[in-house]
């Protein structure tokens, strides 16, 4: 453990749920765990009981990103965690691929001509996820080359391969529903008799949605609060000028209405207690990584590019390079919006930020 995970508190231990089975970490509710490809190589969903219309069943939260040892997964769950019992609804707390890749694939696993299983997400998520998965998006193409070209990326192959991931999001969400129920942040779900209050959050992804049951003393969290790790909170070609991290913590700090034991379930990680202090923390981390910004501004006119030595410490691959690119320019751009730094553009085109 790192020094910040000493100061939470991991209820269940080490424990975790065995493929292609669950854990309960509160009354009805189900932790799965399933693997990703990537560096971040697993994500936890989550299993509720619940009743929706008269009926029995389950309300499956997240999805997994689509490739078949996820599909298989979930089978062998259907198979031996339903208790012989449907899925109802299918809740994504956000658009990003390990979130809502199966959206499409568990409602129509689960439709039949008596009732619809519908895919329940905010709407801003939603309409993201169906053009990105429908063309080029601010995952890979021409203009995520040109946006990071533009803060400084100019290593040719690295850039090859950014415009060529054309079809990046669309290999992991092949499909999004054709309908949706829309989430929207205040309201309340009664999901297997325990109200759920709907909590956005932005910065990380357009409209976040966790989800608190008091009654439970639990907290969905999603991608907003993560245990071992800070959010991804990057900038997007799409929205150039865009200030996501003072988003971001204006967003965690809502979350410090709920009771400071809240067993908080986290996309990635542990289930674990300490919600008050890994808001402090996540709020300390980005104000050490805006001072060494604003330091290194100060030294010399930085452009985005410069500043991946100066908030990752480690050797990074393309996938990586992107999100980090995203995430130094949310820094920039906070201190930038802030006044802190100005930034110019240089005869190459690519943004320099300098103290204001």
């Amino acid at each position: 453990m790192n020094p910040s995970e000493l100061q939470l508190h991991y209820p269940l231990g080490d424990q975790l749920p065995a493929a292609g089975a669950t854990l309960e970490v509160a009354p009805g509710v189900r932790w799965i765990r399933m693997g990703l490809p990537f560096a971040l190589d697993h994500i936890n969903l989550w299993l509720l009981r619940d009743t929706l219309d008269g009926r029995e069943g389950w309300t499956v939260v997240d999805c997994c990103v689509t490739r078949d040892e996820s599909k298989a997964q979930w089978e062998q769950i259907f198979a031996t965690q339903l208790e012989g019992l449907p899925v109802l609804r299918v809740i994504v707390t956000h658009m990003h691929p390990d979130h809502i890749g199966l959206a499409n694939w568990l409602c129509e696993r689960w439709s039949t001509p008596e009732h619809d299983c519908r895919l329940w997400i905010s709407a801003t998520d939603y309409y993201m996820a169906r053009i990105n998965s429908q063309g080029e998006t601010s995952f890979g193409g021409a203009g995520a080359a040109r946006f990071f070209a533009s803060h400084g990326l100019t290593d040719p192959e690295s850039l090859a391969k950014v415009r060529a991931r054309t079809g990046y999001y669309a290999s992991m969400v092949p499909a999004v529903p054709d309908h949706f129920r829309r989430l929207l942040d205040g309201e309340t779900l009664v999901i297997g008799g325990h109200d759920w209050h709907c909590i956005s959050g932005y910065g990380h992804a357009p409209e976040h949605i966790a989800l608190h049951a008091q009654s439970l003393g639990v907290l969905i969290a999603g991608d907003m609060v993560l245990p071992r790790i800070s959010t991804n909170v990057s900038v997007h070609d799409v929205e150039p000028e865009a200030d996501p991290l003072a988003a971001f913590l204006a967003s965690i700090d809502k979350l410090r209405a709920l009771p400071p034991d809240t067993l908080v379930l986290p996309s990635h990680g542990k289930p674990f207690t300490g919600l008050h202090k890994r808001i402090e923390q996540l709020h300390a981390h980005h104000r050490d990584r805006l001072a060494e910004v604003l330091a290194a501004c100060t030294e010399n006119p930085g452009s985005a590019a410069d500043m991946l030595p100066v908030l990752f410490k480690r050797k990074l691959d393309l996938h990586q390079t992107t999100f980090a690119m995203g995430e130094a320019v949310a820094h920039l751009h906070t201190l930038w919006h802030a006044g802190q730094l100005a930034r110019t553009q240089d005869a190459q085109g690519v943004w320099r930020f300098s103290p204001a």
